[in-house]
C-alpha cells in the first residue's frame, strides 16, 4: 500500500514518518513548498504525481489566535486545501483521511462531545476547519474525518515543550483551570491512522467494507489546563528539582484573541466500535513523552 503523507513538517506528520507501519507500506511525505494548501495546483500535482493507494492530511493552519486577524489565510489552508484534496482523491478513486479538532464545538455542552452534535465553531480558526471538513464530506465519498484534540509530541511548539521552558525559567505559572479536554499525543493519533490504513488495505471492497465517516479520537480520560500542567510540573520536578508554584486562573482572567471551548472533551465511542481503536490514557502517553524531553539536553 503506497501513502502520501501532507504535513510532514508537523506533530502529527512527523509522528507518522515514525510510526510502525506494516511491511509492505510505501510511505511517501511531502511538506511545504512540495505541498501547499495555499497553493492549490500542489496540491493536484502531489497526487497525480504519486498515484497513492490512501492519502493522509496533517496539514493545517493551526494559529489560533492569529487566524482571528489572518482569515483568509486560514480558510485557504484548513477549508480551500482540503476541498481541492478531496476532489483530486475522489477523482482518482483513492481515500482520505482528515484530520479536524475539537474547536468546530462552542464548548457548551456539559457532557462530551459526539460525532453527531451541532457544530457551532467560536471563531475563525474553528469556523476554516468546519469548512474543511464540510469540502470533504461533499467531494470524496470514501474519507475518514478525525476529530483530536489538545495535539502535543517531543517535537514542534506545543503545550508540553511550553509548560518545560517555563518550569525551567519561572517560579510562578498560572494556567487555566476552566477549560476541559484530554490531551492526545500526536503518536497516538499517528497510531490510529495506521490502524485505519490497515483496515482499509484489508478491505476487498473499500467503499462498502470500510466504515466511512467523521470520527473522534484523543486521548482517554480528561483534565484541564491546569492539570495538564500540574503533571508536566510533577515529572520537571523529579528530573531537575525545579517546580514553579501553579496558580489556577479563569479563562476570563487570560483573555486571547479567539475564544476558547470550555469543554473540548470528545466521546470517542464511535471509532472504538467501528475500528477497535482506543487510545491510552492521557497521563500514560504524557509520561512517555516527557521520558524523550526530560532526556534530551536540548529540550
Amino acid at each position: 500500500m503506497k501513502i502520501l503523507v501532507l504535513g510532514t513538517s508537523g506533530q502529527v506528520g512527523t509522528e507518522l514518518m515514525r510510526a510502525a507501519w506494516p511491511p509492505g507500506t510505501e510511505l511517501v511525505g511531502l511538506a511545504r513548498p512540495d505541498v501547499d494548501m495555499a497553493r492549490p495546483e500542489t496540491v493536484d500535482a502531489a497526487v497525480a504525481a504519486h498515484a497513492p493507494d490512501l492519502v493522509v492530511n496533517a496539514t493545517a493552519y493551526t494559529a489560533v489566535d492569529k487566524a482571528e486577524s489572518d482569515r483568509d489565510a486560514a480558510f485557504a489552508v484548513n477549508r480551500d486545501g482540503p476541498a481541492r484534496l478531496a476532489a483530486a482523491c475522489a477523482a482518482r478513486g483513492v481515500p482520505l483521511v482528515h484530520i479536524s479538532t475539537d474547536y468546530v464545538f462552542d464548548g457548551t455542552k456539559p457532557a462530551p462531545y459526539t460525532e453527531d452534535d451541532p457544530v457551532a465553531p467560536l471563531g475563525a480558526y474553528g469556523a476554516s476547519k468546519e469548512a474543511g471538513e464540510a469540502a470533504v464530506r461533499a467531494a470524496c465519498p470514501c474519507h475518514v474525518i478525525l476529530r483530536t484534540s489538545w495535539v502535543y509530541a517531543a517535537h514542534g511548539a506545543n503545550f508540553v515543550k511550553t509548560m518545560l521552558r517555563f518550569g525551567r525559567e519561572r517560579e510562578e505559572m498560572r494556567v487555566v483551570a476552566d477549560q476541559h479536554g484530554a490531551p492526545t499525543a500526536a503518536s497516538d493519533i499517528a497510531a490510529a491512522i495506521v490502524a485505519i490504513a490497515g483496515r482499509i488495505a484489508a478491505a476487498k471492497d473499500p467503499g462498502r467494507d470500510v466504515p466511512w465517516g467523521t470520527y473522534h479520537f484523543t486521548g482517554t480520560g480528561e483534565t484541564t489546563w491546569h492539570g495538564f500542567a500540574e503533571r508536566v510540573f510533577q515529572r520537571l520536578e523529579a528530573a531537575t528539582g525545579r517546580r514553579p508554584r501553579l496558580l489556577a486562573i479563569t479563562t476570563a482572567e487570560y483573555p486571547t484573541p479567539a475564544r476558547r471551548p470550555a469543554n473540548s472533551r470528545l466521546d470517542c465511542a464511535r471509532i472504538r466500535t467501528a475500528f477497535g481503536i482506543e487510545a491510552p490514557r492521557w497521563e500514560d502517553s504524557l509520561d512517555r513523552v516527557l521520558d524523550e524531553l526530560l532526556s534530551s539536553p536540548a529540550s
